[in-house]
């Protein structure tokens, strides 16, 4: 086993293995490599590392690779009454980020040789880039705020303003992955109606005519489109879900349990001291005196109804 120090003076160690140690140790100020994992392992939170690193990198990747490398193809055919004018394989390919009115291609009329050129309907791109821009900008942020909770980890916690900033990042997120998931949802369903065979099929003038077969050949495949609107649901469970947990690492948590400990001891204090627990029932109250009706009584002088009565009544005697 190396030891890798600040002075770099390591035996065995490479070149990366030493920049990392010592990088590391310039963070949590160690010196030697036992400190460095010491530090490491008593330092980071497990859950902060995999939520940032596993579950927001890896459903962030799958939403916008989904999307964003997406391209499709659909296949038409025009069977025209003379045979000679007809296009058996009409190909129209198209692709992230889904400007449809931009896709061009052409096909026959169905009157001589001559050909049409069309366009397919609609722009969708405004919801699909936005949701591969969350998407991208969350994965980002995943990356660095897993470098932060390794190798920042005291500079985080500094005056509460790294879990303050996580906390506040981890709710615009949230809010963002659930309102471009259900943009890019609505902005799929258009394109699915876009790029659908049979409304293709009726831009064509040759097939509005019932001498001419048209016919859908091949449907564009789009499960990794479907795909790419699940992980963006699943990222909205995943940050929406670990709001709690940041939540925990901010000051306003921390002040709250305090708050709820300290009226926690003020409360059994209200109760021992207060009217129920005083000494109105007690050896100082009125109704529970010895001396009520002796010597020294609340409701006569000291001598009232004692000892005293029967000698004042011989003295009048």
């Amino acid at each position: 086993m190396c030891t890798c120090r600040l002075e770099k003076s390591s035996q065995g160690c490479g070149r990366a293995s030493i920049t990392l140690c010592i990088i590391f140790a310039d963070a949590v100020g160690a010196k030697s490599l036992e400190d460095v994992m010491s530090t490491f392992l008593t330092s980071v939170d497990p859950v902060q590392i995999n939520r940032n690193s596993t579950g927001g990198k890896l459903f962030a990747i799958f939403a916008f690779a989904t999307c964003g490398g997406y391209s499709g193809e659909l296949r038409l055919s025009v069977d025209c009454a003379n045979k000679s004018e007809s296009d058996l394989s009409i190909d129209i390919a198209f692709a992230y980020p889904f400007r449809l009115h931009q896709v061009n291609f052409e096909a026959p009329t169905c009157e001589g040789k001559r050909r049409e050129t069309l366009a397919l309907i609609g722009d969708f791109s405004s919801s699909a880039e936005f949701f591969v821009t969350i998407a991208v900008f969350a994965f980002l942020y995943s990356l660095a705020a897993t470098v932060v909770y390794i190798f920042f980890q005291n500079k985080y916690r500094e005056n509460n303003r790294g879990p303050l900033i996580d906390f506040i990042v981890t709710v615009v997120f949230s809010f963002l992955w659930l309102v471009s998931s259900s943009a890019w949802a609505k902005g799929l369903s258009d394109v699915k109606v876009a790029t659908d065979p049979d409304e293709v099929l009726l831009l064509m003038s040759a097939c509005k005519q019932q001498s001419n077969k048209c016919l859908p050949v091949r449907s564009p495949v789009m499960s990794s489109l479907n795909t790419s609107v699940v992980f963006g649901y699943l990222n909205f469970i995943l940050w929406a879900g670990n709001i709690w947990f940041v939540f925990k690492e901010t000051g306003w948590h921390s002040s709250g349990q305090r708050h709820a400990a300290d009226t926690m001891e003020k409360q059994p204090g209200g109760y021992n001291q207060g009217g129920y627990n005083q000494d109105s029932y007690g050896p100082a109250g009125g109704y529970n005196q010895p001396d009520s009706y002796g010597q020294v009584g609340e409701y006569g002088q000291s001598q009232s109804y004692g000892q005293s009565g029967p000698t004042s009544f011989a003295n009048q005697i």
